[in-house]
């Protein structure tokens, strides 16, 4: 058996950062990080999208807040506070909505590629402001 030689991979990143600067994208990527049940993947996500839209220096200044305590805010085990988010997701232009079930969009899952309906515990909702 010969060693032959193996493709390069290509970072995911750099293609997800591009399709989250779309303001629709994000929300919904968002929207659907909210509905899981572990509650370290919104924050994950909200960290994807605050690099996409500047990184986290940029975005602590805009949001007035301290960029290291922002760094551990974003961690999958941080737990912010509600203002905390608020300033997040305003430095971003999100806004965080709290929505009926039955009024819910159902295209949020489509908006990012899945195919089969979400199945919701929640009614909360990102949208770009």
């Amino acid at each position: 058996m010969s060693k032959g030689r193996v493709a390069p991979s290509v970072p995911a990143e750099p293609y997800l950062r591009k399709d989250l600067r779309d303001p629709e994208f994000a929300a919904a990527y968002l929207t659907l990080a909210a509905e899981e049940e572990v509650p370290g993947d919104f924050l994950r996500a909200l960290r994807a999208v605050v690099e996409a839209y500047g990184g986290i220096g940029a975005i602590a200044k805009r949001a007035m807040l301290n960029r290291q305590q922002l760094y551990k805010t974003l961690s999958g085990d941080g737990n912010p506070e509600i203002r905390t988010l608020w300033a997040i997701l305003d430095a971003t232009g999100f806004v965080l909505a709290v929505v009926p079930r039955s009024r819910r969009k159902k295209k949020t899952a489509t908006a990012i590629g899945r195919k089969s309906p979400v199945r919701t515990r929640h009614a909360v909702q990102v949208v770009a402001a």
